[in-house]
């Protein structure tokens, strides 16, 4: 199933510029799986090592925060919206 992917100013160069992306997947986690076999140079910044989400990511499905919902468990259907937000900090010193 396809779902729409929106990809942040920062991630854009991983992905040709794209600000949106069709992915498949049944879960989050087959979605960021998708992105990440297409374009290489996105799975650093969206899952970790041992293939968990990576922890300055957020994932919002539809508006809701996966974290809150199943993680990368958590069910997409066909016509949902993906944001991936790479968390940014930052400050004056």
């Amino acid at each position: 199933m396809s779902v729409e992917v929106r990809i942040p100013t920062v991630l854009r160069p991983h992905v040709e510029n794209q600000s949106t992306i069709e992915a498949n997947g049944a879960t989050i986690g087959e979605v960021l799986n998708d992105l990440s076999a297409r374009f290489p140079g996105l799975k650093g910044q969206l899952t970790a090592e041992d293939g968990s989400m990576h922890k300055f990511l957020n994932v919002y499905l539809n508006d809701d925060d996966v974290r809150y919902l199943q993680k990368l468990d958590t069910a997409v259907k066909q016509g949902d919206e993906v944001t991936v937000l790479p968390a940014v900090a930052g400050g004056m010193a």
